[in-house]
């Protein structure tokens, strides 16, 4: 998913003119925006503003951390009238208009988000009324109302509707489930043995190809699964293709993601003309799809290479990727405070406002220095001694000067 699913932070920008993945854009500063206020990271919000937010809130209330309200605030200033979230309002004040591009994996991340947090059921229930409205009649969801089906924003749905309460096989489109729409992205039998189990994004002219960031989301959604998992017992063989059941479609996609990490260690990404390269976010994914699909040990290979590589793309990555490798630590129960060398809680608090943890600790901090025995005790003294000299003097003043 390198920053989750190869693109989200420029797929928004595309996915109307039906361009299925891209690689993700950088996550510097960018010189023409100012960062809101709330809102994590540094980088332009454009085109991944709702869903970074809603994996560093994930994160955080992984690992205990209750967020800053201006957080949570800016997130659900960004719904729509509708129910649904672009990736990104520049002005919330201003209403949703035609021109606003609204989009199922941001409105799913906001949910997932906001039901873990509690306490916002209105932007939660409008949100997933949104996504029903919008599903398509194989079952599926596109990354845009009404666009094609992809096996990344059904999978990213699925969790939303899990995490909202609602079982996903009961929300049904022209008689087909969203897990009906799954498993036609997985790659049937007769593929290249090394193929074998993965899914596809997206057909491409027709043909379904192997892609492990649309594997890793769709071993989640077949789980019934959102981006937050613990490690889980394993749902079948893992050697096998032609899935028939989301059961069999989850082992045969891990298996697949298994061998696909089995040299390296790590996944790896390509663009037209330039040398594969590790893949980061899409390693984290995997690790997180492993090990909610057959446990810790399952994903102890690639989680190990993440903690020894991912610090440097991290750091320019931004949010999401601190997320990413948090979620990671997760699924395998390993501790994101001594990851490697990082402690990726503190680097993701930083990039945003202070927790509310982090402010309260500076008031127990005050109240130590003032409960010290002698400190405070000697302070009362001196100030008793001072207000009896006060009173003295002012009764002595009082006796030599004659009253009007």
């Amino acid at each position: 998913m390198n920053v989750r699913r190869s693109a989200v932070a420029v797929l928004a920008a595309i996915a109307v003119a039906g361009v299925g993945a891209v690689p993700a854009v950088a996550a510097g500063p960018s010189p023409s925006a100012s960062t809101p206020d709330g809102l994590y990271g540094s980088g332009d919000p454009q085109y991944d503003g709702v869903w970074r937010q809603s994996l560093a809130l994930l994160a955080q209330h992984t690992v205990k951390v209750t967020p800053a309200a201006e957080a949570v605030e800016w997130l659900t200033s960004q719904q729509c009238a509708d129910g649904a979230f672009p990736a990104f309002r520049p002005d919330p004040a201003k209403a949703c208009d035609a021109k606003t591009v609204t989009d199922t994996n941001s409105t799913a991340a906001a949910v997932q988000a906001l039901a873990a947090l509690g306490g916002h059921d209105d932007v939660v229930k409008g949100a997933v009324g949104w996504l029903r409205g919008v599903q398509n009649k194989d079952g599926g969801w596109g990354y845009n109302a009404g666009g094609p089906s992809d096996a990344n924003s059904t999978s990213v749905v699925i969790g939303a509707l899990a995490a909202a309460g609602t079982d996903p096989g009961s929300v049904v489109k022209g008689g087909k489930k969203p897990t009906d729409a799954l498993l036609t992205f997985a790659l049937p039998c007769g593929t290249a043995a090394k193929d074998a189990g993965a899914f596809a994004f997206q057909p491409d002219k027709g043909k379904l190809v192997a892609n492990p960031d649309a594997t890793a989301a769709a071993v989640l959604g077949a789980l019934g699964k959102g981006l937050v998992a613990e490690a889980g017992k394993a749902t079948g063989n893992a050697d096998g293709c032609g899935a028939k059941t989301p059961a069999q479609g989850a082992a045969h996609g891990a298996g697949y993601l298994t061998r696909a990490l089995a040299k390296d260690g790590h996944l790896t990404s390509a663009l037209a003309g330039a040398d594969p390269q590790p893949d980061y976010g899409n390693t984290a994914d995997a690790v997180v799809a492993l090990a909610a699909q057959g446990g810790a040990d399952k994903a102890a290979k690639p989680l190990a290479w993440l903690e020894q590589n991912s610090a440097a793309w991290a750091k320019q990555s931004g949010p999401a990727a601190y997320a990413q490798l948090i979620l990671a630590a997760h699924a395998t129960g390993s501790d994101p405070r001594h990851f490697g060398e990082a402690d990726l809680v503190t680097q993701l608090n930083a990039t945003g406002p202070a927790p509310q943890e982090k402010k309260a600790q500076e008031k127990p901090q005050e109240k130590k220095d003032e409960g010290s025995g002698f400190g405070v005790w000697w302070f009362v003294g001196v100030c008793l001694v001072f207000g009896i000299g006060i009173g003295f003097l002012l009764s002595g003043r009082n006796k030599k000067s004659p009253r009007p």
